[in-house]
């Protein structure tokens, strides 16, 4: 079975490489030496950050059984996770629109080792706190870099078209080579050195005590509203009120929760999914084949965001039709292909089926990164995007809770039928903000060809 690892492996590799290598004139766009720097310094710091958190996720799970733990219990250690996400979430990414972004970047360094620290712990509430200091830690992670990179773009004095270019990098290199590497790095720890599940945990915090000495070394500090007069319930308010008075904004947030939650209900599920009779799969082996299938989804986000003629708003429509096909496929084969009754063992074939459609998925993942930040970088406003980008995080995190929190009353394959229905929803929503947005544009052309006849 392990040939077929290496069979997918091997092909995704092949055409990641050949869309890179055939790449042409037209697919890139002419920068400057400064911004190249500034981009390399960015891609730099977000591959150490990606780094520190990819080398956790192929072992969390599995950690948490190494120490005795039901499906039910790391059920509950997840909605920790999520849920101080949500709840503090917002506040943090307030007090990075406020008391600045790089601030907020060190704190996501900090925090993150904390929750690294205490995976040595089998205490089940030492292990609690770890899952919250980590939950806040990745509310910081999806919004202070990215709030921070167009705040400086822009004060920079960029093209904005550049701009999509990091976005394409970062994802290509941070959610695909970085993510391919620390699950094979992980890999290596874990199965040839046998040094325990533990040891992604500790070599994550070196990635991230790195990337920290780089941001305090070679960041400028920016801010969103930096003024003194409004408190965390005003900007909270404006945030609010500027979701409700925009529906782009709004579509966009519901879109982004319902990929998001799917994606992490996924992320959850994979291990069980693949494994359901105790079979012995090579977990970061197989992380590193989905990062590979990120990195051909970001390849292909890249080459379709530096056309001009290409809307974002338009072909994200298919790619929410292809992810939630992609996880239909457990729900199919739970009716198709009888359930076998081995355990341990290797692979099954139902296995392998949904494997593929895993790897389908992820590499919606790869294209979706990029593009939900072109978008965002678009609609959000930049005095309070931080915040604004966490607001988007509460439905999300509320969504993933209920799900862990009901992992046991449910079946997989009912977890993964809802998952596809919602990601059905999003490409549902994805038309019809790609609508509004459309009639917005047309809106502002007539606006600029009226203006000579008003003076």
């Amino acid at each position: 079975m392990e040939i077929f690892y290496w069979i997918v492996f091997g092909g995704l590799a092949a055409v990641v490489a050949t869309m890179e290598l055939s790449k042409n004139n037209k697919d890139r766009i002419n920068t400057s030496s400064a911004f190249n720097s500034f981009k390399n310094n960015y891609l730099l710091v977000y591959s150490l950050m990606m780094a520190g958190d990819w080398l956790q996720g192929p072992y969390v799970y599995y950690l948490y059984t190494t120490y005795g733990f039901g499906k039910g219990d790391i059920g509950q250690l997840f909605i920790a996770g999520f849920g101080s996400s949500m709840l503090f979430g917002t506040i943090v990414g307030s007090l990075a629109d406020k008391h600045g972004r790089k601030r907020a970047s060190v704190t996501y360094c900090i925090t993150y080792i904390l929750s690294c620290i205490t995976k040595h712990s089998p205490e089940y509430r030492v292990l609690m706190v770890g899952r919250i200091l980590g939950g806040i830690a990745t509310s910081l992670l999806f919004s202070a870099f990215e709030s921070w990179l167009v705040a400086e773009h822009n004060k920079r004095g960029f093209e904005q078209q550049w701009l999509s270019i990091t976005f394409s990098k970062a994802i290509f290199l941070g959610n695909g080579l970085v993510a391919i590497l620390a699950g094979l790095f992980g890999n290596l720890l874990v199965g040839t050195l046998a040094l325990g599940p533990v040891a992604p945990f500790d070599a994550a915090s070196i990635f991230l005590a790195i990337g920290m000495a780089v941001i305090i070394s070679t960041w400028t500090e920016n801010y969103g509203d930096p003024s003194e007069s409004k408190d965390l319930m005003t900007q909270f308010k404006g945030a609010a009120v500027a979701i409700a008075s925009d529906e782009k904004i709004a579509l966009l947030g519901a879109i982004q929760s319902l990929f998001e939650g799917s994606m992490y209900t996924f992320v959850f599920l994979w291990t069980p999914a693949l494994s359901p009779n105790d079979e012995d799969i090579p977990h970061g082996f197989i992380f590193a084949t989905f990062m590979l299938s990120s990195m051909l989804g970001s390849s292909l986000a890249s080459r379709l965001l530096s056309q001009a003629t290409v809307k974002v708003e338009s072909y994200m429509q298919i790619v929410f039709v292809i992810s939630s096909a992609s996880l239909l496929l457990p729900v199919i084969t739970s009716f198709l292909v009888a359930p076998s009754q081995e355990k341990g063992g290797s692979i099954k074939f139902a296995g392998c089926i949904q494997l593929i459609g895993f790897c389908v998925f992820e590499a919606c993942v790869g294209l979706f990164w990029p593009s939900i930040m072109k978008m965002r970088s678009q609609y959000i406003p930049e005095e309070a995007r931080s915040t604004i980008m966490n607001f988007f995080r509460i439905p999300l995190n509320v969504f993933v809770c209920i799900v862990l929190y009901n992992v046991d009353a449910f079946p997989i394959a009912v977890m993964f039928g809802m998952c596809s229905a919602f990601l059905f929803l999003a490409s549902m929503l994805q038309k019809r903000l790609a609508g509004v947005a459309e009639r917005s544009r047309q809106d502002k052309v007539r606006e600029l060809e009226a203006e000579p006849l008003n003076i």
